[in-house]
């Protein structure tokens, strides 16, 4: 383990990069799971078995000899792929819990460490849930030789994964609701934020904010994997909507009129693909932040967000589909996960190619 900021032949990869696995991290009975834990148990499932079938799969479990009991009975296939982690935990968003991994650049492959896992406070995006489990895990993984690499100190500054997207070269988007939020790395201001962010990724030239896009019942203060996404040849994926009735719907005119604005490195425009935004789902009265942007790219496939609305689900996947050519595309119904207010990737984190042991 160290505290120090790396040279800048450190880099942070875009997520479609060959992986070497995903985490997750498994309910019980103990986290707010706890009123629909058959169900979301069900989804995991799903999850596991999608997984599975291209990469390794980290499962980080309370209860490990459950999981696998779980899994036995209702996986046929990929066991072989699965890496079991016993450690406790207040909740299962691994995006922002697990560690943000940078790897070395071609030239500086003489590294004895190729790999810098980068380990930041996590406080309950804004100590608004209980975290000092979670805040703990990346160290219980790190000692329980789970990483190639080392793992860095970094928990002087609030950065949840779902924070922030990397196109793989120069450029890193995030949002200035969620950076700039109170209760996570106050008093920095703006470009106190973006100085740390150069800091801790030398290779960007870049730090694009998004100013448009959080969505109605986002504990998160608006995550960028809930609202932007990069994809391969330079494309955006975005969230949107034509109806003037949605309440979203002038902020996500905006968010167009930004993604359109925005230009390469080389100058020249993105590729800006629109997603529709699911009709409203509600938890009694209140509107869960349903997204389709909240999709998981793996080895050769992307796993999509839905919601049990035909149209809107169907349109989501081919869209995704054009900006992912030559992948999978499957669909898990995450009716469920929304209910605690996320989606798919925000319950998993990839790691890059030779990561995971």
């Amino acid at each position: 383990m160290g505290n120090q900021i790396k040279q800048n032949q450190f880099r942070l990869p875009a997520e479609w990069e060959t992986q070497s696995g995903i985490m997750l991290i498994f309910p019980h009975k103990g986290t707010d799971w706890a009123p629909y834990l058959e169900e979301i148990t069900k989804t995991y499932l799903q999850l596991i078995e999608a997984i599975t079938r291209y990469e390794k799969l980290l499962i980080v479990a309370q209860d490990i000899e459950h999981v696998k009991c779980l899994v036995a009975e209702n996986i046929a296939h990929g066991h072989e792929n699965i890496i079991y982690r016993q450690c406790e935990n207040n909740d299962t968003w691994a995006r922002d819990v697990a560690p943000i991994t940078v790897v070395a650049n071609e030239e500086a492959t003489n590294k004895t460490t190729k790999f810098h896992l980068l380990d930041f406070c996590f406080n309950g995006w804004g100590e608004k849930f209980a975290a000092e489990k979670d805040n703990a895990i990346n160290c219980q993984l790190y000692f329980s030789h789970t990483f190639n690499g080392s793992l860095e100190n970094h928990k002087d500054f609030v950065l949840e994964g779902g924070s922030i997207e990397s196109d793989g070269e120069a450029t890193l988007f995030t949002t200035t609701a969620c950076l700039t939020a109170p209760h996570r790395n106050q008093p920095l201001e703006k470009d106190d934020i973006e100085k740390r962010l150069f800091l801790l990724f030398p290779h960007l030239k870049r730090v694009v904010w998004i100013e448009h896009g959080e969505l109605i019942g986002d504990d998160t203060d608006g995550h960028i994997d809930t609202i932007l996404r990069c994809a391969p040849n330079n494309t955006l994926l975005y969230i949107s909507t034509d109806d003037p009735t949605d309440p979203h719907f002038e902020d996500l005119q905006a968010l167009d009129r930004q993604a359109r604005a925005l230009r390469t490195l080389n100058g020249q425009p993105y590729r800006c693909l629109k997603l529709p935004l699911p009709k409203a789902i509600y938890d009694g009265d209140e509107r869960l932040p349903a997204t389709y942007a909240n999709f998981l790219i793996l080895n050769g496939a992307v796993i999509v967000p839905t919601y049990n609305q035909p149209a809107s689900d169907q349109l989501a996947i081919q869209i995704i589909a054009e900006a992912f050519q030559g992948y999978d595309i499957i669909p898990i119904d995450s009716s469920t996960i929304v209910r605690q207010h996320g989606s798919i990737h925000c319950l998993t984190m990839q790691f890059p190619k030779g990561v995971l042991i």
